[in-house]
């Protein structure tokens, strides 16, 4: 058994690698610059964990992805693997330390946002530090043809010339023939072993439907392959809904979304991957270094913005190689709403300097002043405000965090501060009379010994933490206390963080960046547009449409995606069922889960009929999913 093996059995407990990660793991241990292209599930971490712990000094991480970085951090920490996190909104004095540990604590893998290396000191600090490795994960991130451009990713160049003899790893899960290339041009690979692995997920059906009643539809899925699922949702409010409507439909369910607090995620997670939930409805925050390997069926309730994303939420089903089904549900009203959501809340230049400036001032960030400064934000107060578009206000503050001049952090947060107002005495006489809340109130004076002078800001995960208690425990005792005047209490609930990784500069910020605006919005429209090609216009194969947009071509159908499953069937035999449906729609409007009841039909046979006297302009199909005769009729 070689070191690799004895690594990987050690740490992860897994019996083996998956190709290609020992190849690309090797590549990298003789020093060579490396690039890999593992779709989701290949496991791409590994070909950097490895070599972190299986060779002195430090691998260095650079990551985009905060909540992704917290969680590998965490993982590894609980492997008994030294690891840590530099991410925004750190205090110099602080992030001095943090490097002092990476440099002397025997850490073995030191995870970094891109932002990061905007910094001449901390890029020099950099320096002193034992590192061996330089991974470079989400490297698409480097190109502006890719699908999430970062121009802080250009400055990650800059360490080859700090660095000389230390290998690059660049991993990234999605990436065309166009974007491989200019990774390897942008971050300056020399002479690079090339490692891809096939797009192809032979056990993933990938299924279109026309769906007009799409929660009936995926009802019906879930009820024909029992196991974990994902259903993919557009917005927050969905997902609520969503997981409601399963569970009244006798389907256990539960929900997930960057609106909610850490301990509510934590839980919903736990009850879906222990199995207490079958269904986790979701927004696309979900997924992000999620490991569950017998998810049966990802279902997408509406269009995704491009099919790379699209791709990696669709190959979360089936990672342990058994059967599995990613199904995509569209009916006529997608193609408008999707192009709503996704183009038209698109910013310009104009708005974005709006949004920028209205920032700086609600926070009351001076010209020339903000750098690593942090603050707690609430979108929807700060539109409110200033009378602003959410959600094209919002799609501002994530292209200016994509371009490193903030970094925005979706955590939900209660910023509570307080002061007690009697004095110490009676706080003692309070904990004798209820002594099931005096390790709480004695770890909150420990750990904040200002708040008998002034308003403080309390860290309750803190004082849960250090006392045994929950963080729902500590805000108990505490709306006890501030209910009897023992306290003075205020709570401000924030949705996000912000953190400046710039100064302020107004019009001269915007301008650097205005042309990576356009750039980006062209390309999210041709996004769409193959998203809509493949939901509304593709006839080949699902799995080869796919592929070929990747840039991996195949001649072999899958034979059991939705188009090939339609090429293997016969068409039904209609008969007398066409004029059927004309009469039933003389009387009345309904929805194809209506007609089925009255007709007593099969689903497919029903959904082909129909689609045929649509195609003959006879009946048409109103916003509300319901047929309907056309006025010649």
């Amino acid at each position: 058994m070689n070191t690799l093996h004895q690594a990987l059995q050690k740490y992860w407990k897994y019996p083996a690698f998956r190709a290609p990660q020992e190849a690309l793991i090797q590549s990298v241990l003789d020093g060579h610059d490396t690039f890999g292209l593992m779709p989701t599930g290949g496991g791409k971490s590994l070909c950097y964990q490895i070599p972190a712990v299986i060779k002195e000094g430090l691998v260095l991480v650079i990551s985009p992805l905060i909540a992704l970085m917290k969680d590998q951090v965490n993982q590894l920490q609980m492997r008994d693997i030294k690891a840590m996190e530099i991410t925004g909104g750190i205090p110099i004095d602080t992030l001095s330390n943090l490097l002092d540990n990476a440099q002397f604590g025997g850490y073995k893998l030191l995870y970094l946002s891109p932002e990061r290396l905007q910094n001449d000191w901390f890029v020099e600090r950099l320096k002193a530090l034992p590192i061996h490795l330089i991974a470079i994960d989400e490297a698409h991130c480097v190109s502006q043809w890719g699908h999430d451009f970062r121009p802080a990713y250009l400055k990650i160049a800059g360490l080859k010339t700090l660095f000389p003899k230390v290998p690059f790893l660049a991993l990234t899960a999605t990436a065309t023939d166009r974007v491989k290339a200019d990774i390897i041009t942008q971050l300056r690979l020399h002479e690079p072993k090339i490692f891809t692995q096939s797009f192809a997920r032979e056990n993933i059906a990938y299924q279109v439907y026309t769906a007009p009643d799409k929660l009936h539809f995926t009802q019906k899925v879930l009820q024909k392959y029992p196991g974990p699922a994902i259903l993919y949702v557009s917005n927050r409010r969905a997902c609520a809904e969503t997981a409601n409507q399963l569970e009244t439909l006798g389907i256990s369910a539960t929900f997930y979304h960057g609106g909610l607090s850490m301990v509510a995620k934590e839980k919903q997670m736990m009850d879906w991957m222990e199995e207490k939930k079958q269904v986790m409805v979701a927004t696309n925050a979900f997924g992000m270094g999620i490991d569950k390997s017998n998810v049966r069926v990802v279902v997408h309730l509406n269009l995704p913005p491009n099919l790379e994303n699209y791709y990696q939420e669709a190959g979360r089903a089936g990672r342990n190689g058994e059967k599995a089904y990613a199904l995509l549900l569209a009916n006529n009203s997608d193609k408008q709403q999707a192009e709503q959501q996704f183009l038209t809340v698109l910013p310009d230049k104009d708005f974005l300097v709006v949004v920028y400036k209205k920032l700086c001032s609600d926070l009351q960030i001076a010209y020339g002043e903000g750098l690593d400064q942090s603050f707690g934000f609430n979108l929807n107060r700060f539109c409110n405000k200033y009378q602003l578009p959410i959600m094209k206000t919002y799609h501002a503050l994530q292209f200016l965090d994509r371009q490193g001049i903030l970094t925005l952090s979706h955590e939900f947060s209660e910023q509570l501060t307080l002061q007690f107002c009697i004095p110490s005495k009676e706080v003692i006489r309070y904990t004798s009379l209820h002594p099931q809340d005096e390790s709480i109130v004695v770890t909150l004076l420990r750990t904040h010994p200002g708040v008998y002078d002034l308003m403080t800001p309390v860290n309750c995960a803190v004082v849960a933490r250090k006392s045994g208690a929950t963080e729902t425990q500590v805000l108990a005792v505490l709306h006890k206390m501030h209910n009897l005047g023992m306290i003075t209490m205020n709570a401000k609930t924030n949705d996000a963080q912000i953190t400046f990784n710039e100064v302020r500069e107004d019009e001269r910020t915007i301008n650097r960046v205005s042309n990576y605006l356009t750039n980006q919005n062209h390309l999210k429209a041709t996004q769409l547009q193959a998203v809509l090609e493949y939901a509304f216009e593709n006839s080949e194969c699902n799995s080869t449409f796919l592929l070929k947009y990747f840039g991996e071509h195949s001649t072999e159908n899958c034979g059991h995606c939705s188009n090939c499953i339609t090429r293997k069937k016969s068409k039904p035999i209609l008969g007398d069922l066409p004029e059927a449906l004309i009469m039933v729609l003389k009387n009345a409007d309904y929805t194809s889960r209506e007609l089925q009841e009255l007709l007593s039909q099969p689903n497919e046979v029903l959904i082909f009929a129909l689609q045929s006297l649509l195609e003959a302009e006879r009946i048409r199909l109103l916003p509300n999913n319901k047929y309907s005769l056309r006025n010649h009729e």
